[in-house]
């Protein structure tokens, strides 16, 4: 049997590089069962007091700054998904001055370091003299998360068949009628991606967020401010719980794909 290299180096640096990548993940989640007391680097012993009791540590600290995550998260991702859909539709669809540079500006939050942008918001907050809390981390995440809306959706948009469009309008559908039956559920999958990425991002951002968060602190926040003294283990059981539930829902979400792909082929 001939020995084929390039039939084997691809397989094995892909286990390699799942392995690299999953290693901190595990050491998280094994940590997140440790018996620790002030420091979670050494490992004391197995128990569940972590996972029962994960508010209790420093009063509560550990979920206030992951609900403080949640909600900033939530209301950042809402705002930039319709701002930056309706963004998306008006570059696609509709002829403008300055639509180039408009296409243009949208890439530069994207393209700008985390720092720079972090700073120069900061600096506009104050200059204009509004105070560093839940709101101007909210204004932020909304600045940066709509860039990655806009080129999401654009996508979508630019793939989507006028004709269908078309033929409501035929059908003597009113042009809201269009939009809520035809238009907005075959953009509705690039839609759901771009919130789901925004969530992701504005979640696990710390550079922007440390810029202008004042006294506020975040999960991200919370977990640099804990490592020099040793992050707690109940850090560990809330994002090993992020985790586990990110991947049932992917898990969810494929096994049901694959099951009505399954029902429209026997159907076919």
């Amino acid at each position: 049997m001939k020995f084929s290299l390039g039939k084997w180096l691809l397989p094995v640096y892909a286990v390699l590089a799942l392995t690299f990548l999953m290693i901190p993940i595990i050491y998280t989640f094994i940590f997140s069962f440790n018996d620790s007391l002030k420091s979670n680097i050494t490992w004391r012993g197995f128990t569940l007091d972590k996972w029962l009791n994960v508010c209790e540590v420093q009063g509560g600290a550990v979920c206030e700054a992951f609900g403080n995550s949640l909600i900033i998260g939530a209301v950042a991702t809402v705002a930039a998904t319709v701002m930056g859909t309706m963004i998306a539709i008006a570059i696609v669809r509709y002829k403008f001055k300055f639509r180039s540079a408009t296409s243009l500006l949208l890439f530069l939050p994207m393209a700008t370091p985390e720092v720079v942008l972090g700073a120069g918001l900061a600096a506009q907050f104050l200059s204009v003299g509004v105070p560093k809390d839940m709101t101007t981390i909210i204004l932020a995440h909304t600045m940066f998360c709509i860039s990655f809306v806009v080129v999401t959706v654009k996508a979508r948009v630019a793939s989507l068949d006028p004709a269908l469009e078309e033929a409501g309008r035929d059908l003597y559908g009113s042009p809201s009628q269009v939009f809520m039956r035809i238009t907005f559920p075959l953009l509705l999958p690039g839609i759901l991606a771009a919130a789901l990425l925004s969530f992701a991002l504005s979640f696990d951002d710390f550079i922007i967020t440390n810029f202008n968060s004042g006294s506020v602190t975040t999960f991200p926040k919370y977990i640099y401010i804990s490592a020099s003294r040793g992050i707690p283990a109940e850090a560990n059981v809330i994002a090993s719980a992020v985790f586990l539930i990110a991947l049932v829902v992917v898990v969810t979400t494929q096994v049901s794909a694959a099951a009505r792909a399954k029902r429209l082929a026997k159907l076919g």
